[in-house]
């Protein structure tokens, strides 16, 4: 039993609000699979609400690996990332249990279904220091000037990732794009993306943000706050509004309505990522993922 799947990996990807977790657990029980994370928020802990982590009840009936890994202080970059999940991945497959790797940040997938080798650049905590009091805007504009081609794929609003590009590229005079590699594949892999229409995507994303609400984000926010608001990890859609919001600038609504309009937001740049790859299969339901799933377990080995 341990080698008739092995190699197989199935990707659950999607937008934010788009129903990636409840999916994959559904599918996840249905072929005796487990779930590795693909979300770059959902690894921190102490972030729980913000990030719509699934529950202590959804992870205690489906192992739920690389969430709450490490805390919102510690350094974390997607070579990291892809060294843990791989890990998870073969170690899930040895067990002889189908591995599914659920999320939506693009370039963690693109990391473990394309084989990307990163730049191996040491942290510089100078240059480090500098760049993170600036605004995700100002540091955009600096990467651009270093890697135009790369600031057309990276997420503009993610200062974490954009402090990281810099640093590689001043450290090696190099484009941090052009300096990741495509290797051989490690894994046969079936990609399904969800596919929902732009007025549910937005009524989704309402309703979660006021569920959030409903379930102590301010709370969890004002406590993270206290601790890691000058953080690049502070700077993330559920949590960076609320600095206003604390200052007295704006009110509780507004907060909210921010949230909504970031989130969604975000759901596009995501859409954006996902729509270079021709590989990804987009399902409407349930039924149309477990027949794929059920296709390419027959396979011996998947189409390229």
């Amino acid at each position: 039993m341990a080698n008739v799947y092995n190699k197989k990996l199935i990707v659950i990807l999607g937008p934010t609000a788009s129903g990636k977790t409840k999916l994959a657990l559904k599918l996840a029980k249905k072929f005796k699979g487990e779930i590795v994370s693909a979300d770059s928020r959902q690894i921190y802990k102490e972030m729980n609400i913000g990030t719509a982590k699934p529950t202590k009840k959804e992870t205690k009936s489906i192992p739920y690996y690389l969430i709450d890994v490490i805390s919102p202080n510690e350094d974390f970059n997607v070579a990291l990332y892809k060294k843990l999940a791989v890990e998870k991945i073969i170690n899930i497959q040895k067990k002889g249990k189908i591995p599914f790797l659920v999320g939506g940040t693009g370039l963690y997938i693109s990391s473990i279904t394309d084989n990307i080798s990163f730049p191996v650049v040491t942290p510089d905590k100078k240059l480090r220091k500098n760049l993170e009091k600036k605004t995700a805007m100002e540091l955009f504009k600096i990467y651009k000037k270093s890697d135009p081609e790369g600031s057309k794929l990276i997420d503009k609003n993610n200062k974490r990732r954009l402090v990281r590009a810099i640093e590689v590229c001043k450290t090696t005079g190099k484009s941090f794009w052009q300096q990741r590699e495509k290797q051989k594949p490690i894994f046969d892999v079936l990609k399904i993306g969800i596919k929902i229409k732009k007025e549910e995507l937005k009524k989704r994303i309402k309703k979660r943000t006021d569920a959030m609400f409903k379930s102590g984000l301010e709370k969890e926010v004002k406590k993270l706050y206290k601790k890691y608001c000058f953080l690049p990890v502070f700077h993330t859609i559920g949590y960076q509004e609320f600095k206003e919001y604390f200052e007295g600038k704006t009110n509780r609504e507004e907060t909210k309505k921010l949230i909504e309009l970031h989130t969604l937001q975000f759901a596009k740049r995501q859409m954006t990522w996902f729509k270079q790859s021709k590989k990804i299969l987009w399902i409407k339901n349930r039924e149309e993922a477990e027949k794929l799933i059920k296709n390419f377990l027959r396979q011996k080995k998947s189409q390229p």
